[in-house]
């Protein structure tokens, strides 16, 4: 099941479990919020909205308030002087996408627990501390007895006389 939704004069499509990142909302990280202009749901059948579906939500829940890069807006006008230099970061909030509702439902006040990731294989025994400390030093040997030497200057010589150039015609 899919929903496009709107917020912060943007649209977003989505669907259950989806991260996003929205304009600032109001809330603290863990807290749920709900969207209430949604367009579109979809699914087996799809419903659109004239302008909005009524009754559908989008209850998400807040992962975090952050800053986004610094965006530098520069301005220089030629041979005038004039140069401005202004700074932003946009705030936004991270979302995680718990549900979506229809028919006026309201959204549980509990977050879902996520489905753990399942732990990754051990590691092959590992060497011990002194072995990985002598085969580094072995290794960084052998790098240093693989340089090539540096071939030995020679004396320069001497500027060999100036030839006549071949443009024009030779003096008599």
């Amino acid at each position: 099941m899919f929903a496009v939704f709107k917020t912060g004069g943007k649209q977003y499509r989505v669907a259950a479990e989806d991260v996003l990142k929205v304009a600032k909302l109001k809330g603290e990280p863990g807290e749920i919020v709900e969207f209430g202009e949604v367009l579109v749901v979809g699914g087996d059948s799809v419903t659109l909205g004239a302008p909005t579906v009524s009754g559908a939500t989008v209850a998400a829940e807040v992962l975090d308030q952050a800053r986004g890069p610094k965006i530098i807006a520069f301005k220089k006008r030629r041979r005038k002087n004039s140069r401005r230099k202004r700074g932003f970061r946009e705030e936004f909030t991270l979302i995680r996408i718990t549900e979506i509702l229809t028919d006026g439902k309201k959204p549980s006040k509990e977050v879902p627990p996520r489905p753990k990731r399942a732990a990754a294989a051990p590691a092959p025994a590992a060497e011990t501390d002194a072995e990985t400390a002598e085969a580094a030093s072995e290794g960084a040997a052998a790098k240093r007895k693989a340089k090539p030497k540096a071939k030995p200057k020679t004396k320069a010589k001497a500027p060999a006389a100036k030839k006549p150039s071949a443009k024009g015609k030779p003096k008599k």
